[in-house]
């Protein structure tokens, strides 16, 4: 009988290979796993109804992709192209080291940006590329290059300057487990400590955006 309990995973493997709907899948799984482990109707309830609470904040983020959708189709990338299109002195590389010192300092404040989905794909992706676009056509290679270029910067700036703030998440799990594991470490500490290795990426991703452009124009120039 220890075994039934086990039945949830199969219920899941079985719908995800049958790409049957998820949330019922997942649902049924942890119905099942709760009567073949012997608990009663009411606790089984209460407790995916607690569970479901405690978790919810994590679901939050899917209600962002269907507004950003809908703000894409409406025109917000083309209100950023166009903007771009007008501002004549601004190339990929500035709009990227823009970015990057916006992102390292939200770090400093404790600020999240989003990151890709929310903020990258659908404003800095547009604005990199019209700023590219304003002095001669892309190929489909040079657009997917920006688009990763776009991401990339993202990722630096949020993975270098996350424990700039000294209540951020990664800053206190860093400080209770070093405490932990007999080595005291203050929040401030790892502040101070994560204070040149943001500096030191800000530096290397401004130089490598620069060269970035450089590419850009030396093509142009052929």
């Amino acid at each position: 009988m220890e075994y039934l309990k086990l039945i949830g995973i199969l219920i899941i493997v079985i719908g995800f290979a049958l790409k049957w709907d998820t949330t019922a899948v997942v649902v049924i799984a942890a119905i099942a796993t709760g009567l073949f482990s012997g608990m009663s109707i009411p606790t089984l309830l209460a407790t995916l109804g607690e569970s479901f609470v405690t978790n919810r904040p994590v679901s939050l983020f899917f209600l962002t992709l269907p507004m950003i959708g809908l703000v894409e189709r409406h025109g917000l990338k083309e209100v950023a192209v166009n903007a771009i299109k007008k501002l004549k002195r601004l190339t990929p590389s500035r709009i990227l080291n823009l970015y990057l010192a916006i992102r390292e300092l939200g770090g400093i404040f404790g600020i999240s940006l989003s990151g890709q989905v929310q903020f990258v794909r659908p404003l800095i992706t547009p604005m990199v590329t019209a700023a590219a676009e304003a002095k001669r056509p892309l190929t489909d290679p040079e657009i997917d290059l920006i688009k990763g270029r776009a991401a990339a910067v993202d990722n630096f700036g949020n993975f270098f300057a996350q424990n700039l703030f000294v209540a951020s998440g990664g800053v206190l799990l860093i400080s209770q487990t070093m405490t932990t594991l007999k080595h005291p470490v203050t929040p401030n500490q790892v502040v101070m400590n994560s204070i040149p290795v943001a500096l030191v990426t800000l530096v290397i991703v401004v130089a490598y955006n620069v060269w970035f452009d450089r590419r850009f124009n030396a093509k142009e120039a052929r």
